[in-house]
């Protein structure tokens, strides 16, 4: 029997977006739920916020820093997870080390790399930040074994994998379907430059390229 427990998940990134974090955290809460978890989300929703400068889907919650601390003190929360970086997730993480509360962290997208292909600043730096917010996480999370060896090359030791799963009532295998007799190589995913899809559309390769944004 599965003991219920309260669960808080802070993210910068939340509905109406449509994007891999978001449907990642919408799912964990979904499934959370069913097992008889309580699930919280802190959001930018409520907050005053502006667009995240080059990602304007994105909210950035001004003046939350008080209203996360009141709302985490409220929630007595079992678990922390904290998704984004960004003001929430500042909030939170300063939040969960005062009260000396371990939590987990994610890392969604290559950070450093979307920042200097927007901005000039090395990518060191950024890397250097990430190491500050993420290291004192019991976990920083990543979903696949290329991200952990990337992270891992810049001196992260906390990793811990969150790997994706496939909804098998939306997407089945259909026996009676024909195999295409040319190879198909597929990208599914936000169309973005830090994304290095051309990479994906320069390899010789035989075979149809799609792209899926």
């Amino acid at each position: 029997m599965t003991i219920p427990n309260t669960i808080a998940i802070v993210t910068d990134a939340w509905f109406p977006q449509v994007n891999g974090v978001v449907r990642t955290l919408s799912r964990t809460k979904q499934e959370l739920e069913h097992r008889g978890h309580r699930v919280e989300v802190i959001s930018p929703e409520g907050y005053r916020s502006v667009p995240c400068p080059t990602y304007p889907e994105i909210r950035l919650a001004l003046f939350a820093a008080r209203s996360v601390k009141q709302r985490l003190t409220a929630l007595k929360p079992d678990a922390v997870h904290i998704a984004t970086e960004g003001p929430l997730g500042l909030a939170a993480r300063r939040w969960c080390r005062k009260n000396r509360l371990p939590f987990t962290t994610s890392y969604h997208t290559r950070f450093p790399e979307y920042v200097r292909l927007r901005v000039p600043i090395p990518v060191s730096w950024s890397y250097a930040f990430l190491k500050w917010f993420h290291g004192p996480a019991h976990r920083m999370l990543v979903a696949t074994q290329s991200m952990e060896n990337e992270l891992i090359e810049w001196g992260f030791s906390n990793i811990g994998r969150w790997s994706r799963g496939v909804d098998l009532d939306l997407f089945q295998t259909n026996p009676d379907r024909e195999t295409p007799k040319t190879p198909v190589l597929l990208y599914v995913g936000r169309v973005a430059p830090e994304k290095n899809i051309g990479a994906f559309l320069d390899t010789p390769c035989e075979g149809i390229k799609r792209v899926v944004g």
